[in-house]
């Protein structure tokens, strides 16, 4: 567990659950934030077929209503173990980065899952900026993601003690019998 603080965020601003209305906006900041590139990246393929939000999912919205971030979070088998959620992508309007929007979507989505008694939360990202929740590299060869993936990128945060060592394997999609895949 990390010492992490949630920083305020700007006035007015409400953070809460994302729902499925919000996908066109949330859409349109991805683009904004990544481009085009962003469905050659390994952790898009993951998600592919992946139900839009999830309980975890996360919206930051300005006073004046506006996307001001987005965090999605995935429901993922390991070695076809459940479980686990894969973080990401996490963005944040351009001209609202460093307010603290995307450390607090986060800081709120890791304790939903942990209040839900889920064990561990993936990533590939960068240690300077995930470590403060407590996000440490995976051992190499640990967890597979089913594309390249710098190894050193590869993030896991145990949720509960001892969570890491009981995941081992393929990071695949977790469907639920009701959910329908969606693109």
């Amino acid at each position: 567990m990390s010492d992490f603080v949630m920083p305020p965020i700007a006035d007015g601003a409400t953070l809460r659950p994302a729902r499925l209305g919000d996908v066109p906006d949330i859409s349109r900041l991805h683009a904004r934030a990544f481009g085009p590139g962003r469905f050659a990246r390994t952790a898009y393929r993951v998600r592919e077929g992946a139900a839009l939000v999830s309980p975890y999912c996360r919206v930051a919205i300005t006073a004046d209503g506006a996307m001001a971030a987005a965090l999605r979070m995935t429901a993922v088998e390991i070695g076809g173990r459940p479980g686990a959620l894969l973080l990401g992508p996490l963005a944040v309007a351009p001209e609202l980065a460093n307010l603290g929007f995307g450390r607090a979507l986060i800081a709120q989505a890791l304790a939903a899952a942990r209040a839900d008694g889920l064990a561990l939360v993936l990533l590939v990202g960068d240690v300077p900026y995930y470590g403060r929740f407590g996000f440490t590299p995976v051992p190499h060869g640990h967890i597979i993601l089913p594309g390249p993936v710098n190894p050193a990128r590869l993030l896991g945060l145990a949720l509960n003690e001892g969570a890491l060592d009981q995941f081992s394997g393929l990071v695949t999609v977790r469907r639920s019998k009701q959910q329908e895949p969606t693109a």
